[in-house]
């Protein structure tokens, strides 16, 4: 993806986004490993945090029985399930 920055001297350079997968270690060190394209030098990275609270734990434990209950009524009388009967002698 061609991406255009510009620069203090008001100049546009085209600059090619680059995804890739980094481990932060808890000294906050950064590493991973570059795809082939990228150059070896130094580079200026930009580090997208997903929002917070998709990490954190629910605070009260979630109870199954609290879940909505849709009831259907009884299952139709000799309904099979078996995979041949279902999807036939080809099993697809």
């Amino acid at each position: 993806m061609a991406v255009y920055k510009t620069t203090a001297s008001g100049r546009l350079h085209r600059m090619n986004e680059i995804r890739t997968r980094v481990m932060v270690g808890p000294d906050h060190r950064i590493s991973g490993t570059a795809p082939a394209e990228v150059p070896a030098g130094e580079h200026e990275v930009t580090i997208t945090l997903p929002d917070r609270s998709s990490h954190e734990r629910p605070t009260r434990q979630i109870d199954p029985t609290d879940l909505p209950r849709h009831d259907l009524g009884p299952w139709p009388q000799g309904l099979s399930l078996r995979r041949e009967d279902i999807y036939g002698d080809d099993g697809r």
